[in-house]
C-alpha cells in the first residue's frame, strides 16, 4: 500500500557524512568525528524509527484491508462448461516422468530439443468469481495461474530416441504470494457488475501494489539462448529449460518496467527485440527495441495512443515495426462509469501503424481499416511500396467472452445461429470467428488494400505459426489450429479440432459452391472426433532448404478416453496421418501458445 508522511527534514536533508578533507589533520578529524557521531546516531535511530513506524502502518493497514475483503468478499467457483473435460487444472509433477508409449517413429532429422507449452492451470481447484456487498465479479477464461508443460526430445549416437515429460507452475511474484497464505487472495477485476469489479481492481492495489496477478500463462519465447514465460500484463519470467524454474522478472537490467507483449519479434537482419507494453494508463502503449544479447534496452517511445487497445501483438518487417490498434479497448474510466473494463466495440475505429525501426511518435504512419478484431499476426513484410501485413481477423472478440454461469450461445451476437454451419447462418462480412486476412498497406499514397486469404467455405483459423526464419520477410507458407465452432461457442474458448496449412503464394484452382474461386490454397489435417489440439509449433528440419522443410509437433486431447498425446506431423506430407503420437503420462489441460527449442539434451 502506498503511504506518505511527513518527516520535517525530509525535503533538503542528507544522511551522509560531511564532505570535509581532514586527511592532513588527524588531531581535526577526530575532534570533528567524535562530534558527529553521537548526532549520526540519534539520526540513523530516527529514520529507522520512521521506517519501523512505516512498516507498521503499513502491516496494520492490510491487515485490516484484509480483514474487510474476508468479511465483505466470497470467493465462488468459476462455472465452466461441463462437457469439456480438459479444462480443469492438473497436478503439478517437477520432476520429469519417462514417455514409453510412441506410436509410429520420430524422424532421425527430427532435431533435440524441447517443445514447451505455456497455459492456464488455476490453483485451488479452478478458476474463482466473487459475492461480495459490492455485486459479482470474475476473471476471464484465459486467466488463471501460467503452467508449462515440457516435452524433452534426446536421442543417443544410434539414432534412439528418449522422450521425458514435465509440467511445473510458473512462480511469479503473484504466485508465491497466495501460495504463501494457502488461500485465494486476488479478487478479479475484469467483468461483472462495474462497482465490483472496481472495487476488486483498487482493494488488489491497496494490498498487493498491483491490480492483478502476473499470471504467465500465455506464450514462451527465446530471445539470446533464453526462454521465457509471459503474459502481456506483466513482466516475462524467465525459465530453466531444464528444470522450468522461474528465474525472476526479467527488465531488461532495469530499463523496461511496464507490461510485455504476449508475442514479442526478432527484428530479421539484425536480431534484435520487439515488444510493446499495453497498461490501462498513460502511456497506454510504449514501444521497445531490445539489443540482440538481451542485456540492453536500445530504444523507447510513447506511441501517444489516446486509449489502451488491448494489443496482443507486434509486427516487424526488415525496416519496420508495426501496431494493431483495434477496437478492442482496456478502460477504466469506462469502468468507473458503470461500462465494462475490456469491451469489444464493433462499430469503433481500427487502424494498423508502421514506424521504422528507431522512430519517435511523430514517424507513425496509421492507416485506417475497417474495424476488426485481430490478436493475432502472421506476418509482416515489404513488397515495394506497401507493406503487407497477415492476420487472423474477427468481427467479434472471444475476450472477454462468456459471464459466469452464461448458457450455451447466450454471449454470442445475435447474428450467430446455433445449429446450422456458421456460413449459412453469417455472411461473409459478418464473419464471427477468426479468419487468415491481408492489408497492404501503400506507404507513399496511404491506401490500404483488404481482403480475405480463403473464402467464406473454409473452416475458422486462429492460432498461427511459421517457420520463424521468414518473420518479417515475405514467406509462402502459413500454419493454423482450426477452429470448431459449435465447441468453442459453448465456452467462449476456441476448441481446434485439427491444423491446417496455407500456401500464401499459390491460388486455390477448384471452384467450390461457395465461390472460394481465388483463394489461397488450404490443406487440412483433421483430428479424430472430439480431438482437440493447442500449442502447436513449426519445427524446422536441421538442414532444411525450402520454407516448409519440418513438422508441426502439438499437444492433443482426446475427450472420449481423456488421454493426452502429441502429434508429429510432416509439413511436406500435410495430409498423411502423424509420424509420431506420443502418448503422455498424464492429462495435459488446453493451453495457449508452445513453442520448439532445439538444443542439445
Amino acid at each position: 500500500m502506498a503511504c506518505s508522511y511527513y518527516v520535517p527534514f525530509q525535503g533538503h536533508f542528507s544522511l551522509r557524512k560531511p564532505t570535509v578533507s581532514l586527511s592532513h589533520n588527524s588531531k581535526a578529524r577526530d575532534s570533528v568525528s567524535s562530534t558527529f557521531k553521537p548526532i549520526l546516531r540519534e539520526l540513523q535511530q530516527l529514520v529507522h524509527g520512521v521506517d519501523v513506524m512505516k512498516a507498521a502502518v503499513k502491516n496494520t493497514s492490510v491487515k485490516l484491508l484484509d480483514a474487510f475483503v474476508d468479511s465483505a468478499f466470497e470467493f465462488v467457483d468459476f462455472s465452466l462448461d461441463p462437457n469439456q473435460t480438459n479444462t480443469a487444472p492438473v497436478d503439478e509433477l517437477r520432476e520429469a516422468v519417462t514417455v514409453t508409449s510412441i506410436h509410429g517413429n520420430i524422424p532421425v532429422d527430427f532435431p533435440q530439443g524441447v517443445y514447451i507449452r505455456n497455459g492456464s492451470n488455476p490453483t485451488f481447484g479452478g478458476l474463482k468469481s466473487t459475492k461480495s456487498i459490492f455485486g459479482m465479479s470474475g476473471p476471464i477464461w484465459v486467466e488463471g495461474e501460467g503452467m508449462l508443460h515440457a516435452l524433452y526430445l534426446s536421442k543417443d549416437f544410434h539414432g534412439r530416441w528418449t522422450v521425458v515429460y514435465n509440467n511445473r507452475y510458473v512462480e511469479t511474484d503473484t504466485f508465491k504470494l497466495e501460495k504463501l497464505r494457502n488461500k485465494p487472495s486476488f479478487l478479479p477485476a475484469v467483468q461483472g457488475d462495474s462497482l465490483a469489479v472496481f472495487s476488486s481492481y483498487m482493494l488488489n492495489l491497496l494490498r498487493f501494489g498491483k491490480p492483478y496477478k502476473n499470471m504467465s500463462n500465455t506464450n514462451v519465447f527465446e530471445h539470446s539462448g533464453k526462454l521465457y514465460s509471459i503474459a502481456e500484463n506483466d513482466l516475462p519470467q524467465e525459465i530453466d529449460i531444464f528444470t522450468l524454474e522461474a528465474l525472476g522478472d526479467w527488465d531488461v537490467n532495469g530499463a523496461w518496467k511496464r507490461p510485455f507483449t504476449a508475442h514479442p519479434k526478432r527484428a530479421p537482419g539484425t536480431g534484435e527485440l520487439v515488444t510493446i507494453g499495453i497498461a490501462p494508463t498513460k502511456p497506454f502503449v510504449e514501444v521497445g527495441v531490445i539489443s540482440a544479447d538481451g542485456k540492453k534496452l536500445l530504444h523507447k517511445l510513447d506511441l501517444k495512443l489516446d486509449r489502451c487497445p488491448l494489443s496482443h501483438e507486434v509486427g516487424v518487417t526488415k525496416r519496420y515495426n508495426v501496431f494493431l490498434d483495434c477496437p478492442i479497448t482496456v478502460d477504466v474510466n469506462r469502468l468507473i462509469h458503470g461500462g465494462q473494463l475490456i469491451k469489444y466495440e464493433s462499430e469503433g475505429y481500427a487502424r494498423i501503424g508502421i514506424m521504422p525501426r528507431y522512430g519517435d511518435a511523430d514517424s507513425v504512419q496509421w492507416f485506417t481499416v475497417k474495424p476488426n478484431c485481430t490478436f493475432h499476426i502472421i506476418n509482416c513484410f515489404e513488397d515495394g511500396d506497401e507493406v503487407v501485413v497477415w492476420g487472423s481477423r474477427a468481427l467479434a472478440s472471444v475476450i472477454p467472452g462468456p459471464q459466469p454461469g452464461s448458457k450455451q450461445f447466450e454471449w454470442f451476437p445475435a447474428t450467430f445461429k446455433p445449429g446450422k454451419r456458421m456460413e449459412d447462418s453469417i455472411s461473409e462480412d459478418q464473419l464471427l470467428f477468426h479468419r487468415p486476412y491481408e492489408w497492404r498497406l501503400n506507404v507513399p499514397s496511404g491506401d490500404v488494400k483488404e481482403r480475405f486469404l480463403t473464402g467464406p467455405n473454409h473452416f475458422p483459423m486462429e492460432f498461427p505459426m511459421i517457420n520463424e526464419a521468414f518473420i518479417g520477410v515475405k514467406n509462402k507458407y502459413c500454419y493454423t489450429q482450426v477452429c470448431h465452432c459449435d465447441p468453442s461457442s459453448a465456452s467462449g474458448m476456441g476448441r481446434f479440432g485439427g491444423l491446417a496449412k496455407l500456401y500464401l503464394g499459390e491460388q486455390n484452382t477448384g471452384i467450390s459452391s461457395g465461390g472460394d474461386h481465388g483463394s489461397i490454397k488450404v490443406e487440412y489435417h483433421m483430428f479424430e472426433k472430439n480431438t482437440y489440439c493447442s500449442g502447436a509449433a513449426f519445427v524446422p528440419k536441421e538442414g532444411g532448404v525450402e520454407e516448409d522443410d519440418g513438422w508441426i509437433i502439438t499437444f492433443v486431447h482426446q475427450e472420449d478416453t481423456n488421454i493426452s498425446q502429441a502429434y508429429i506431423i510432416d509439413t511436406k506430407n500435410f495430409l498423411n496421418e502423424p509420424v509420431a503420437k506420443i502418448t503422455l503420462p498424464c492429462r495435459v489441460p488446453d493451453g495457449f501458445h508452445g513453442a520448439f527449442m532445439p538444443i542439445p539434451l
